[in-house]
């Protein structure tokens, strides 16, 4: 009789739990974890090696770049990315305003802002729990419906280490608790694109900083064999520009004698006029602005689709890299006029979606990825239909997207984990 040395079987003993572990995890409900690197331009991650990023592109599918809705803004698009629409129907028309009524949102994280069914909510309405570690308007319930998990409030000195943990804390939960949907904000590149411009050697450094944490993240599914019923999706908000100057839009207004109130942010603005009978008039100043395209909000080329009546003004003010709206003579001006001489640079987001620097990036790994694919362009409002194909759900409500993955079949398990909810 041949005797097996104890190594031999501690080794098999080891593949047969691995194989038992593997099979269990085969049966169980599809998770998707959307990660938001926000400001992370399309073409930042050729500029090194990032090895989890390879390996997504690699094993997964990346596009060549995602197209922001208008504005290319943080909030517009964050929304846009959880309903899979576009501004005129979610109504979050900037990273802050004032509607009509006076009614003010300033980076708000409130749901009842958001004319648009968010995934989070959608999931949960078909009975698929859900988790959020920061996202725009995930911090109340959405007409009845909110994650069973979220952690609040917004606080962006919360770094990414922690979010990896409380992602894998969600994961390792009982199957009757733990969500399948898990959506979190991550810093990405904005702020060094902002203060320094996308032109500057921090960018890498700043991508490598988020790089070692999806590693970590990447190495806890592996642990935990969870690629089998597990889809990973990265995508960001919008680009960057390099900006030279700023152009005062509302200098020249006043200079006409037109009375409105001016709201910018970066690249673009909106015009609320005391008189809309001046509209014709203010359009025809803005029209002598070097760097500036002014549209009535009811006449915006097709593409941009931006107009919230209630939230909107009168006019859409739209900037042309490398100019941003502002004031020359104060702030923004001065900035980038000094940035120049330095030999520095500033950075500015919510231009035209269709320009190369607001392009942002895609990537997934997991379950019902084709390994290898590579998407050409995809838009932010097919994010969320794509993550409800996934789960095996209907996407948001009022979504226009498109899966950019067939519906997997659902499994067994996950039915059954919907049932017991």
């Amino acid at each position: 009789m041949i005797r097996a040395r104890p190594a031999c079987l501690a080794q098999l003993v080891l593949v047969l739990l691995c194989s038992l572990r593997a099979v269990a995890h085969a049966g169980d409900a599809p998770v998707v974890i959307l990660l938001s690197w926000d400001g992370t331009r399309w073409d930042y991650p050729s500029r090194a090696s990032f090895p989890g990023l390879e390996r997504m592109a690699r094993e997964g599918a990346h596009a060549q770049r995602l197209t922001p809705v208008f504005p290319s803004s943080t909030f517009p698009n964050h929304v846009s990315l959880a309903t899979g629409t576009y501004v005129d129907r979610h109504g979050i028309i900037d990273n802050s305003f004032t509607d009509r009524q006076g009614k003010r949102f300033d980076y708000g994280n409130d749901a009842t802002w958001l004319e648009a069914e968010p995934l989070w909510s959608a999931a949960e309405r078909q009975g698929v729990r859900a988790a959020v570690f920061f996202w725009v308007g995930s911090e109340t319930p959405w007409h009845g419906h909110g994650a069973s998990y979220s952690r609040l409030p917004f606080d962006t000195h919360v770094q990414e280490r922690a979010k990896v943990e409380q992602i894998l804390a969600w994961l390792d939960l009982p199957a009757k608790e733990r969500p399948q949907l898990v959506m979190s904000w991550w810093h990405g590149c904005d702020s060094v694109g902002h203060e320094q411009g996308p032109g500057s050697p921090e960018i890498a450094a700043q991508l490598a900083r988020e790089d070692r944490e999806l590693g970590r993240l990447l190495a806890g599914l592996d642990a935990r064999n969870a690629w089998s019923h597990t889809t990973l999706l990265i995508a960001s908000d919008h680009g960057m520009a390099e900006i030279h100057g700023a152009v005062d839009a509302e200098g020249a207004l006043r200079s006409a004698d037109i009375r409105a109130r001016v709201s910018i942010s970066g690249g673009e603005g909106q015009v609320y006029l005391a008189d809309r009978a001046q509209l014709a008039a203010a359009l025809a100043a803005l029209g002598q602005v070097k760097g500036l395209s002014a549209y009535d909000n009811e006449s915006l080329p097709a593409h941009l689709r931006s107009n919230y009546p209630g939230r909107s003004g009168d006019i859409a003010l739209l900037a042309h890299p490398p100019w941003m709206l502002g004031h020359p003579r104060l702030g923004e001006g001065v900035r980038a006029w000094w940035s120049r001489l330095i030999g520095s640079g500033v950075g500015a987001h919510g231009f035209d979606p269709a320009l190369p620097e607001m392009g942002a990036i895609f990537y997934a790994l997991g379950r019902g990825v084709p390994a290898g694919a590579q998407l050409g362009e995809v838009r932010a409002i097919d994010v969320a239909p794509t993550a409800a194909a996934l789960l095996g759900i209907a996407p948001p409500a009022q979504s226009e997207g498109k899966a950019l993955f067939g519906a997997v079949t659902q499994t067994a398990s996950a039915s059954e984990a919907r049932s017991e909810r």
